[in-house]
């Protein structure tokens, strides 16, 4: 299928169709190709090349080989490549923000915070990677000592979503490569463009051969070679719970290191003491940021009764100010999901509420643009039983459910199996540390709806996931720790 919309670019040579492994790009092996469309106006934005098993197993082959030299490069240097690759990455953020909105959707605004956010993650790790210090150990024997060294895993892999494309990869390689591991990398087929960008950039940067692969394809033959690879000692993997539980079943046969961040289902608290403006902000940041398709999205909103019907109005007024359109035109703030299934998913968990007694307050519907783009949604008389409150929804929809109590809001907001995010507002000092101990997510944010920064850690517990990203945790994803036990030093 031709290409029918063109990504106007100052750096055309940003935007690659082909796949990038050991350090050249190619062709698939069988030329199998797949259609990257732009969910905003259906058209075809690039036809991509899609990878083999044959593909994957030469990026994973060049990877091995490249490994050892990269491993014992010292961290300075690699930092030095790795600012490279951060300051080429700032000094394209346009170019890259326009990739990133044709084909994932979201406004030019939040594709150029995202690009600057992502290389943060870079320039982090650039810096981390020279503090992987070890320790000693007192000695339990007369003439031996006892130290320990962290060394890089080996071969890593990285799996990566659609709706954040480039944070995600720089979230997952910044660390990996860092720690002096290579990683191939497997973006979503919906939106590869993005990661084949940053792989130009890596490549302009001075990123060594083999040290970074991206590899576009089926996710079946790619994960299975992935998972089943011995050389592959690391897997980190971002998107749903129900994928992340297969990966970590097959990645169990050659006993890798996993990192999984998967599903959630946050709650948004909004107690009666709250700064309500402040509250309605922070709704409108987690909740419909990127179109509500994150996974730290605001999925369930929890207000005290005593102020409901004032927040409701408040929010009424805010939500009513978004404006749907285009992600490239710089009046909209909510672009398209990704595509019709997201559209199903978003309509159904309306249709269930209303039917189970919620009271549609804004929206409901598809947009009068058409396409993939449905209007921001309020729905109050929320109760636990509907869809809303029990499955992700992945979209502008805003369930609304009141409670009486601290500890009933408590309950209400631990009773899911997931545990990534959890917000809450309040202004009493007690009941931050009350509800931020008490509520059971691996990230919480208390009177804000942004959460994220390189420097913290990010992840989720129960089935929200395992390991973290960003902050000096992250790092350790990609190492392992080495024990020494040095004898014979026998004293004069």
């Amino acid at each position: 299928m031709p290409v029918t919309e063109k990504i106007e670019l100052q750096d055309p040579t940003l935007l690659r169709d082909s796949l990038f492994i050991a350090g050249e790009w190619t062709p698939s092996s069988d030329d199998s190709r797949t259609v990257v469309t732009n969910p905003a106006t259906g058209q075809v934005i690039a036809e991509v090349s899609m990878a083999t098993a044959e593909d994957v197993q030469r990026a994973i082959n060049f990877a091995d080989s490249a490994f050892k030299s990269w491993a014992q490069m010292t961290a300075i240097a690699r930092a030095k490549i790795m600012r490279n690759w951060f300051q080429l990455t700032l000094d394209n953020v346009e170019d890259l923000a326009r990739i990133l909105t044709s084909e994932q959707g979201k406004p030019l605004a939040e594709a150029r915070a995202e690009i600057i956010y992502g290389a943060g993650f870079i320039e982090w790790y650039a810096e981390e990677g020279k503090r992987l210090y070890g320790e000693t150990i007192p000695t339990n024997v007369v003439g031996r000592r006892l130290l320990t060294i962290r060394q890089p895993i080996g071969v890593t892999a990285a799996i990566t979503p659609w709706n954040f494309p480039m944070a995600m990869i720089a979230r997952k390689a910044g660390p990996a490569l860092a720690a002096g591991c290579p990683m191939i990398i497997k973006p979503a087929t919906d939106t590869p463009l993005s990661a084949l960008a940053m792989a130009v950039l890596a490549e302009r940067a001075g990123v060594p051969k083999g040290i970074l692969s991206v590899i576009v394809g089926n996710p079946k033959i790619i994960g299975g070679k992935i998972t089943s690879s011995s050389v592959i000692r690391a897997l980190s993997f971002t998107g749903s719970t129900e994928v992340g539980k297969k990966l970590m079943a097959d990645c169990a046969g050659t006993v890798k290191k996993v990192a999984m961040e998967l599903g959630g289902n946050a709650p948004l608290i909004v107690f009666d003491d709250a700064d309500i403006e402040l509250a309605v902000n922070g709704v409108i940041a987690s909740k419909f940021r990127n179109s509500g398709q994150t996974c730290v999205c605001a999925n369930r909103i929890l207000v005290q009764s005593s102020i409901h019907n004032e927040f409701i109005e408040a929010l009424i007024n805010a939500v009513a100010q978004l404006k749907v359109g285009n992600g490239l035109n710089d009046d909209t703030s909510q672009g398209p999901l990704i595509n019709e299934m997201a559209i199903d998913k978003v309509h159904a968990h309306v249709e269930d509420a209303l039917s189970g007694g919620g009271k549609l307050i804004l929206g409901g519907k598809r947009a009068s643009i058409g396409g993939t783009f449905y209007e921001p949604t309020i729905i109050t008389n929320v109760n636990e039983d509907m869809l809303v409150s029990r499955e992700e929804t992945f979209g502008p929809l805003a369930g609304v459910i009141k409670f009486e109590t601290e500890e009933e809001a408590i309950r209400i907001a631990n009773a899911t199996p997931f545990g990534l995010a959890a917000y809450f507002f309040t202004s009493d000092l007690g009941r931050t540390w009350r509800v931020g101990e008490a509520l059971e997510a691996g990230v919480i944010g208390i009177n804000t709806g942004l959460i994220s920064y390189e420097g913290a850690p990010f992840g989720g517990i129960k089935e929200s996931g395992v390991g973290r990203e960003g902050s000096l945790h992250g790092i350790d994803e990609f190492l392992e720790i080495k024990y020494l036990c040095i004898d014979g030093l026998t004293e004069k």
